[in-house]
């Protein structure tokens, strides 16, 4: 027997209504189908269907074993369909999404890498850090941060887990020296993401608890690329990503503040809509980023 075979054809006779209408749509005969699910029930050694000669309906443990055969047989065309479309060559424009952050020092390095490698995918990226319905607004693929929402129907593959890290650059720390305890960064000046729970205040995490102290802002923005470059011209210190200082930080450019303090720390995932029938484009994306971040439970983005 055929099981494969027979799980088709049982659950296309439940969802057609009757063995000739499922005969029909098969392109079978009535007594192959009729031998088809026969031979399931035999196997199993249990009823699945009612039958008369006016109706037929489900037993239930037929209902029961209809529910699995439909998600087997979606698994195996699932996987059936992915394997057609990775055949396929990546081509056509990719529309992508990010959190700003990310995009202006993550992306911005990996996309000359794809694009090297899959030359007949056009690009189109945008970057911000309001809330995005990926369907609605046309994205293939989307990279959030832990404090943007997506709809729970998205799939999201984790990339990492970035700290957040308080930074200066040393000609900062040559001139006004290094603060030892949180407080003493109302002595300092403050480069600040313009939101307005970090305007004011910033809040520490250590052993002995939870300290939120006063800061000035010298200089407040909504643009991380812009902060990054007053960061390392020397004009104060400031808090942000690893994935968005990591590199600065790992290259010397800037220097960690307070490091016995945490902050927070911030998953980032790549989401797309649903792992099902996936364009050869976007499957070679998802699979590109799950390269370049093989452990996903920990900071790639900033160097033990």
């Amino acid at each position: 027997m055929d099981r494969l075979q027979s799980m088709r054809v049982f659950a296309k006779v439940v969802e057609q209504g009757s063995f000739v209408a499922a005969a029909h749509a098969l392109d079978m005969s009535n007594a192959v189908v009729t031998r088809l699910v026969a031979d399931l029930e035999n196997h199993l050694g249990i009823r699945l269907l009612h039958r008369s000669t006016r109706r037929m309906a489900l037993t239930e443990p037929g209902q029961v074993y209809l529910e699995r055969v439909r998600q087997i047989l979606d698994e195996i065309d699932e996987a059936e369909a992915a394997a057609s479309v990775l055949s396929s060559n990546p081509a056509g424009t990719l529309h992508i999404y990010s959190q700003i952050g990310f995009g202006q020092t993550q992306l911005a390095r990996l996309l000359p890498l794809y694009s090297k490698q899959y030359p007949d995918v056009q690009l189109d990226v945008t970057l911000s850090d309001r809330t995005v319905d990926l369907i609605e607004e046309g994205f293939d693929v989307g990279v959030f941060s832990v404090n943007q929402k997506f709809d729970a129907s998205m799939v999201a593959r984790q990339l990492g887990i970035a700290e957040v890290l308080l930074c200066a650059s040393p000609a900062y720390i040559a001139q006004h020296g290094v603060p030892q305890v949180p407080e003493d960064l109302a002595q300092h000046s403050c480069l600040n993401f313009s939101l307005e729970h970090l305007r004011h205040h910033w809040t520490f995490q250590s052993a002995d608890g939870t300290s939120i102290v006063p800061i000035t802002s010298k200089v407040m923005s909504n643009n991380t690329d812009l902060l990054r470059h007053c960061l390392l011209a020397g004009m104060g210190i400031a808090m942000r990503s690893s994935y968005t200082l990591g590199d600065d930080v790992v290259a010397g450019r800037l220097v960690r503040v307070l490091p016995d303090y945490q902050i927070n720390k911030v998953a980032v995932s790549l989401v797309y809509p649903s792992r099902r029938l996936l364009s050869a484009k976007v499957r070679s994306f998802v699979d590109f980023m799950m390269m370049q971040f093989p452990h996903p439970d920990c900071d790639p983005w900033l160097a033990s």
